[in-house]
């Protein structure tokens, strides 16, 4: 059996390289009875004999599947890199897709793609397959859960649209947990790919159920269509049409026929909105989707870190439902931001102990998860219905740049465990301030036109202003 030389050749030292042997051979040396400054002259290679993963691992992963250690550990970092540069692709395109073709069909346009590649996933045969049918996947990433989400807050009113959000979010929390039972219940990886694949197939039936987003056919002037689908909603809920709700204005479709990135950039209230919102997005998703992969450098059981990664965003909604309808969506976001940030960056003082850097971490992700519940919410009413598909689009593509570097940060980490949560953390104190410049849209109606977004003036006195009810800016048909 070949000499493993330890990891920091010392006389108290008793971890063993994991990657290295002694290139002896052992037949006409002893290693076993050479001194250190005898080891230390040794020459150190590669493991030729391949490596010990331990009973429970063993192909259930595709790291010890594929041998992705040692020299090849970067693989899998390089994987979830790629898996963010696929859905930063995607979800520019599909920006385009809802706004143009609608927000029914997009989503399931989104579906069959991620279902399809989801699916082939777990028949991979090598680590470059596996990785390019990730990227399928990660190219509906985010986009599958925002055109609901836009679809949502579109068919309901000012007054409903913090309930929605909530129930949305909650949704994905009880995802998240769910998720951390079958990949603990479920150690293949191929198993696991299906198990998290094939359950959205199921999703194609909602497609006589799902209405088309009624703002978006108005912008696109198919009035008749609006009226209809306005008509099933108000008969479904026991309630009468009123004649006339649709105005002549509404009936004729706008000038403007193609919209583009440009238009939300054309006036400069809007820009500013479009740059912070984006701003903001590009801090959430890193941060999320950071402390996200971070749990299981956490030390400690993985399962139960993810679980707890999971299962901590759920207390958050009993103070985030009335907070946002008393103290309005932008003190509700940076009250949740500066909290999460201050989380991760108290953990620089407590680096050497678990518990409390797992409490901290909790608390990060509670800032966190409350703050990617408030932003998408608070965009969706800043950007008017002609753009809103691809303001959304844009803030989450410059959003997803942050699921491209924060594996990197993470991959970091494993030498300086507290140094993705100093980053973390600085990012959302920096956000949290940002986003007090955005006016309060508690209560306001969704803006349909440019115009109507340009009224919305940014709020540079939001520090020293108390939250305020919005009125009424804009004529609406929910």
């Amino acid at each position: 059996m070949s000499g493993i030389p330890k990891q920091f050749p010392a006389e108290n030292t008793t971890k063993f390289s994991q990657c290295l042997m002694y290139d002896v051979n052992h037949q006409m040396i002893n290693v076993s009875e050479m001194d250190v400054a005898g080891l230390e002259a040794l020459n150190r290679v590669p493991c030729k004999n391949g490596w010990d993963y331990g009973d429970e691992d063993v192909g259930n992963s595709i790291i010890s599947e594929w041998n992705l250690v040692c020299g090849r550990d970067f693989a899998s970092t390089l994987a979830l890199v790629l898996f963010g540069c696929s859905g930063l692709a995607g979800n520019y395109i599909f920006g385009h897709v809802q706004d143009g073709l609608g927000r029914k069909p997009a989503y399931f346009i989104y579906l069959l793609i991620q279902c399809v590649f989801g699916i082939a996933t777990s028949l991979a045969p090598n680590f470059y397959i596996w990785v390019l049918l990730r990227m399928g996947v990660g190219f509906t990433v985010p986009a599958i859960l925002g055109t609901p989400y836009v679809l949502a807050i579109e068919l309901v009113g000012p007054k409903d649209r913090t309930t929605v959000t909530i129930l949305i979010n909650i949704a994905y929390s009880l995802s998240l947990v769910s998720l951390a039972v079958v990949v603990w219940a479920v150690r293949s990886w191929r198993w696991m790919a299906l198990a998290t694949s094939l359950p959205f197939t199921a999703l194609f039936l909602t497609w006589f159920l799902l209405p088309e987003s009624p703002r978006w056919l108005l912008a696109q002037g198919k009035s008749a269509q609006a009226e209809a689908v306005l008509r099933k909603i108000a008969r479904v809920n026991g309630a009468v049409f009123p004649h006339g709700s649709i105005s002549a204005g509404q009936q004729e479709k706008a000038a403007q026929s193609k919209w583009g990135i440009r238009h939300l950039f054309q006036n400069p209230n809007l820009r500013w909105k479009t740059l912070i919102v984006t701003f903001l997005w590009f801090t959430n998703t890193s941060v999320y989707v950071g402390l996200s992969y971070y749990s299981p450098t956490l030390g400690g059981d993985e399962y139960l870190n993810f679980f707890l990664a999971g299962a901590v965003e759920l207390p958050t909604y009993l103070f985030l439902w009335p907070a946002m309808e008393r103290l309005g969506r932008r003190w509700t976001l940076c009250i949740s931001m500066v909290v999460g940030g201050a989380s991760c960056l108290a953990t620089a003082l407590v680096q050497n102990n678990y518990s409390i850097t797992l409490a901290l971490y909790c608390v990060g992700k509670m800032g966190i998860s409350s703050s990617f519940v408030v932003l998408p919410l608070m965009a969706s009413e800043l950007y008017p219905t002609v753009v809103r598909g691809l303001g959304m689009s844009l803030s989450s593509v410059v959003g997803m740049l942050g699921p491209i570097f924060i594996p990197l940060v993470n991959y970091l980490g494993s030498d300086i465990i507290i140094l993705p949560l100093i980053i973390m953390g600085t990012m959302l104190m920096v956000g949290g301030v940002c986003s007090l410049l955005l006016p309060e849209t508690l209560n306001a109606h969704l803006p349909q036109t440019l115009e109507d977004a340009e009224r919305t003036k940014l709020d540079f006195c939001a520090c020293c202003v108390p939250p305020q009810r919005q009125p009424v800016q804009s004529s609406s048909v929910v």
